[in-house]
């Protein structure tokens, strides 16, 4: 029985799909207009999890993740650079695209476009106006006004007169409560917008989120998804939009992933410790960098440093040897595992990942141990470890590409594989002080030999 956390109840409740066997998910995207950093990867890998999960008891999917490819810091970034928003979007659509496919991250079924649902975006207005939801001021823009949703804050738990605190109304902003938000706002002729019935301009940030996932999933879905940082307003005002114009409950269960932080505090530039997906996979190997984002349960906060990332890194290595030399190919499957069962019932458990890594861990304990008792079951063993590896994204590389690669130095495999086959012959000659010399020589260049019956084989030393 899935258990999932749901933040509008604060509690963890038992999965039931408004389908049965079927699940609509969305889950708020990326805002494209720089590249995409790590706690943007955290969001995407987090998810990209639960869904592989959900799949894998069974469930048929429909996933849903935008883009919001029109907003203020896109519009200001493009007039910075001197290029059409719509070149800069869709520039940083495919850096985020490729950063997604380094990460082992499926696409979504559905990747609505904010730009492509504009016709959308206007008549949900138009029905939030019609039903005195809404109210157009008089320089053409469009606010909600949440007085008229007694339900405001039921997500983020906030009070209505506590929202009074510290909101204002911005210069050239004409909203009757400086609570309400923007739903359409006004543009010059000559700047970016579509033509409405209010006149010309382009949609507020929150309203697009509402209309392409009703759109896509209709009025009532199963989940709600996202990060932390966005639960309010953003989250809030959805739900207020959504329910006000469709009269129906807009999501079933709400789920945010935690915050990353770096060395213990928020990513921020304004630290010097931001940094991008692209930068850190050049530095360390992307299977690493996912195991880190998940390691954790995906509701707690990451804290990404150079110490997580190298614990990431021992931790993979441990899997890969356990699969080095394995037959995984001529492995039978195990049926009904008492580890498979542990792994799903920790899984179920809200997604309890790390309690999942904990059980992969007892399996390769038990692969080491079968290796010299029993060979075959330490085989179908490998098989269930890689194939409960795939639901999390990981574990899918030849082991030996993974022990044997390093993004930060070049690997020299001719001259290493030159070292060892001489340190083979000096062993077989037993002149055990130049078979020494040559594990040394191997050793500072990084590299860990092992013996056995077998022969002789090397890793990367992480």
């Amino acid at each position: 029985m899935l258990q999932i956390y749901n933040t509008m109840t604060q509690t963890k409740e038992e999965f039931c799909p408004i389908d049965e066997g079927k699940v609509r998910i969305y889950v708020c995207g990326l805002t494209v207009y720089d590249y995409t950093h790590l706690g943007h990867g955290r969001m995407l890998v987090a998810f990209d999890v639960i869904v592989r999960y959900l799949r894998a008891k069974g469930l048929d999917v429909t996933y849903v993740r935008n883009i919001t490819d029109i907003d203020d810091k896109i519009l200001n970034r493009a007039a910075e650079n001197n290029e059409l928003f719509s070149d800069l979007t869709e520039r940083f659509i495919e850096s985020m695209h490729a950063d997604e496919k380094a990460l082992n991250v499926l696409p979504p079924d559905q990747e609505p476009r904010a730009t492509g649902h504009i016709d959308q975006i206007i008549s949900m207005i138009e029905v939030l106006l019609k039903k005195e939801f809404a109210y157009r001021a008089e320089n053409g823009d469009v606010y909600f006004s949440i007085k008229r949703f007694p339900d405001y804050g039921k997500l983020s738990k906030k009070k209505m007169d506590e929202l009074l605190e510290g909101a204002r109304i911005e210069v050239g902003e004409l909203k009757v409560d400086p609570r309400d938000f923007v739903l359409w706002k006004s543009s010059p002729d000559d700047g970016v917008g579509w033509d409405s019935p209010w006149g010309y301009g382009r949609p507020g940030w929150h309203i697009e989120c509402s209309a392409m996932s009703t759109s896509a999933l209709g009025n009532n879905f199963d989940i709600h998804g996202g990060g932390t940082d966005l639960l309010f307003p953003h989250h809030e005002n959805e739900i207020a939009q959504s329910e006000c114009a469709t009269g129906s409950k807009f999501a079933n269960y709400w789920m945010h992933n935690g915050p990353l932080r770096v060395d213990s505090e928020k990513m921020s530039k304004s630290l010097g410790n931001f940094f991008t997906v692209r930068e850190v996979l050049k530095k360390y190997d992307a299977e690493v960098v996912r195991h880190l984002l998940i390691a954790s349960h995906y509701r707690s906060p990451i804290n990404y440093s150079e110490q997580s990332l190298q614990q990431s890194a021992k931790a993979l290595e441990r899997f890969y040897i356990a699969l080095q030399d394995l037959d995984l190919l001529n492995a039978k499957t195990l049926v009904n595992s008492k580890f498979e069962k542990a792994f799903f019932s920790a899984m179920d458990d809200d997604f309890n990942t790390a309690e999942a890594f904990g059980v992969l861990f007892e399996i390769v304990t038990e692969i080491n141990r079968q290796k010299g008792e029993n060979s075959e079951l330490a085989n179908q063993l490998g098989k269930l470890l890689v194939s409960l590896g795939e639901i999390l994204g990981i574990l899918q590389a030849v082991p030996d590409d993974f022990l044997r690669s390093d993004q930060s130095f070049e690997i020299d495999e001719t001259t290493i594989d030159q070292l060892i086959a001489e340190r083979e012959k000096a062993r077989l000659d037993k002149n055990w002080g130049r078979a020494d010399e040559i594990r040394d020589q191997l050793l500072a260049m990084k590299v860990v030999v092992e013996d056995d019956v077998g022969g002789s084989n090397w890793r990367i030393d992480r």
